[in-house]
């Protein structure tokens, strides 16, 4: 028998260490594949936030920035916030010149070569965007782009948007023509060929931005307007006025609406526009912890307009452009512009920034009223000679900016009535409503959302509103001219308020608080509406969206 001696070379090519090796290599080649496209796994790593100062943006084409630091970044609704290629997310923030870029620390994250480019567009300058560079392929650009939190749209803005909007938002063509159509485009007409108005007993033309347009249409609309509400849908959600509190708007214009009698046919053919009563504070209240989402609400209000839109034949006629909803819960806008995309929608949180789309939706008041039996509680107020405070605030801490404004001016100066939250006492709410009357200018700056209940509160008792909330649409703004009865003030002027109230001259203050009285008829609710009250506005405002957006066959 011979014995044969295996060298380490005949060792190496033993079958099954051959195999081994073989597998070795292949997994070892597949890693490096996998780190090259997909970055080096991370999974505890969260260091924390950097602020990245930008040279400012309305003075700037294009900004490149390299993402040094990295942060998990919460939901805050008040955040721009979007994937770029795979957990590349910014975030754009409310500062006028400075945002945090950020990267999420999730696993499969390369840090390698991670930059953006923050870019504006002079096509838009209230947006830019935002391109991030995809490390798993060199060549990849994801691109979005953003409403820039730092560039405010100013009211002068607004008004030149407004106009904009009568030739460039045009609604849908119709499936099939309609003879309520064509009595649309003649009142269009006729409101174009309006007769000269100059002030009247009920209107002061100061008020306006066209006196004689505003009249010639709201007299059309109550001799021509005739409006269907769906009887489908049940309460808590749908027929369900709630007239007490914040959101008390949608419920009060549901109530009357419903009721009234002048407006409402019961014959759908013969409706200029469809209303859906809906209350999305109950759609949002109602329900279980399954519809906590602004998704699966929004899918509740699409299955109900699936269910209309499959009974009957005018939502499908328009792609749902007669038909409207009134919404005053700060999720009104997110949950209805998919699904009511092509709709008349009036909502309180009017922020262009946000999606609100001047001359297509309205902007609603919000009225906070405390008795459904008393809406007019406390109206009036002290006149100018009387009004000692230059301005007031009090309210709950809401949002970000009203922490700084109280910062920077709570016991300040003797003639600055800047307060947080007062007691909820009845000699405290007594206190609030006499510094509202005893003062010049009420500060309504915005909370969570760009909306507030101290405009029309600001209204009620005369004192002129002064608005601090970048970016918000004022109600009616289509026909009244908010700059005769309101002072504007964009958020970062906050630290020289009091200089800019000072500025104003005191002719010019007596006439802006005649103005406010004059303009209060318009923000006041009426158990049975009254000729241009707070309902009638509403509506009219909805009208007159429709008339200049109609597109015939």
């Amino acid at each position: 028998m011979r014995i044969r001696i295996i060298t380490g070379m005949e060792r190496f090519h033993h079958s099954d260490i051959r195999r081994l090796l073989l597998g070795t290599i292949v997994t070892v080649g597949f890693v490096v594949l996998l780190a090259q496209c997909f970055g080096i796994p991370s999974f505890y790593w969260s260091p924390p936030p950097v602020k990245v100062s930008v040279i400012d943006l309305t003075n700037s084409n294009v900004t490149q920035v390299s993402v040094m630091n990295y942060i998990n970044l919460s939901d805050d609704e008040e955040f721009v916030k979007k994937d770029l290629g795979r957990g590349n997310d910014v975030v754009i923030s409310k500062e006028k010149v400075e945002f945090n870029a950020s990267v999420i620390g999730r696993p499969n994250i390369s840090l390698r070569k991670t930059k953006m480019v923050v870019e504006s567009s002079e096509s838009d300058p209230t947006s830019v965007m935002v391109m991030g560079k995809d490390s798993r392929n060199g060549n990849g650009l994801s691109v979005r782009r953003y409403k820039r939190r730092g560039a405010v749209v100013s009211i002068s803005q607004m008004n030149s948007l407004l106009i904009q909007s009568f030739s460039s938002f045009k609604s849908p063509k119709p499936r099939w023509s309609s003879a309520r159509d064509s009595e649309m485009v003649s009142v269009r007409s006729e409101i174009e060929k309006a007769s000269v108005v100059h002030d009247t007993l009920e209107l002061s033309a100061s008020l306006y931005r066209n006196i004689s347009k505003f009249q010639r249409s709201y007299d059309l609309m109550e001799r021509k307007l005739k409006v269907y509400v769906y009887k489908e849908g049940e309460k808590p959600i749908f027929h369900n006025s709630i007239p007490r509190g914040i959101y008390a708007s949608e419920g009060w214009f549901m109530k009357l609406m419903e009721s009234n009698k002048k407006f409402i046919v019961r014959d759908p053919g013969k409706a200029h526009l469809f209303y859906i009563p809906i209350s999305i504070k109950a759609l949002r209240s109602s329900l279980g912890q399954d519809f906590q989402t602004p998704r699966s609400l929004a899918d509740h209000l699409k299955e109900y307009v699936d269910l209309i839109a499959g009974k009957y034949k005018f939502w499908n006629r328009t792609g749902g452009a007669d038909h409207f909803l009134v919404a005053c819960h700060d999720w009104g806008n997110k949950l209805t512009k998919k699904t009511m995309r092509n709709s008349v929608r009036a909502l309180c949180n009017s922020n262009v920034a946000q999606g609100f789309r001047i001359g297509s939706d309205t902007a609603l008041p919000v009225t906070y009223i405390r008795s459904a039996e008393s809406p007019l509680e406390y109206l009036g107020g002290k006149t100018p000679s009387e009004r000692k405070i230059l301005a007031f605030f009090a309210g709950s801490m809401h949002g970000y900016l009203r922490p700084r404004l109280v910062k920077l001016w709570e016991n300040k100066e003797p003639d600055m009535k800047i307060f947080g939250p007062m007691p909820r006492d009845p000699e405290s709410k007594k206190q609030y409503r006499e510094y509202m009357k005893s003062s010049r200018y009420c500060i309504c700056a915005r909370g969570y959302e760009v909306h507030t209940p101290r405009v029309v509160e600001a209204i009620m008792n005369e004192c002129v509103p002064v608005i601090i909330a970048d970016n918000y649409v004022p109600p009616f703004f289509e026909v009244l001219n908010w700059e005769e009865f309101a002072v504007f003030v964009e958020e970062k002027d906050i630290p020289n308020l009091r200089n800019i109230l000072l500025s104003i001259p005191e002719e010019r203050y007596i006439g802006m608080q005649a103005r406010v009285k004059a303009v209060q008829q318009h923000f006041l609710w009426h158990k049975k509406p009254v000729k241009l009250d707070l309902f009638h506005m509403i509506l009219h405002s909805i009208w007159y969206s429709r008339v200049h957006r109609i597109k015939t066959r």
